[in-house]
């Protein structure tokens, strides 16, 4: 079982990052916290690295429900997409699988949140192209 859903496309990087912003505010998303890596990387330890970002988005509605369920379900969350621009020029977009982090919680509760939630990540990268 991977940890992660991946879509590799033909986007510019720039372009990448804001489909799959709009992508996931499609299915009830917003992206709370969105990480340069090749940019902090650069400024940390002065190296250059590949485009590389961290985008954490969270569903409010599921992430209460889920809060309800287990009050240190926080610690997995959000759920990060990572947008990479490969050497042969690909944009790689990744979405955590919510179904493979949860399994490392023992609340059976929360099984259908996991499914649902990758249900509406993996229909977020059905719409890119639009």
């Amino acid at each position: 079982m991977s940890y992660y859903i991946k879509r590799s496309t033909n986007f510019s990087f720039d372009d990448a990052i804001e489909r799959i912003t709009k992508a996931v505010q499609t299915e009830g998303f917003g992206i709370l916290t969105d990480i340069d890596v090749t940019a902090t990387l650069k400024e940390k330890i002065n190296v250059d690295f590949k485009k590389y970002r961290i985008l954490g988005a969270c569903n409010p509605t599921f992430a209460y429900e889920a809060f309800q369920v287990e009050d240190q379900i926080g610690i997995m969350m959000p759920c990060n997409i990572t947008v990479i621009e490969q050497d042969n020029g690909h944009v790689d977009i990744s979405i955590m699988d919510p179904t493979a982090a949860f399994n490392v919680i023992e609340n059976e509760e929360l099984q259908p949140f996991a499914i649902e939630l990758k249900k509406k990540l993996e229909r977020s990268l059905t719409y890119l192209d639009e």
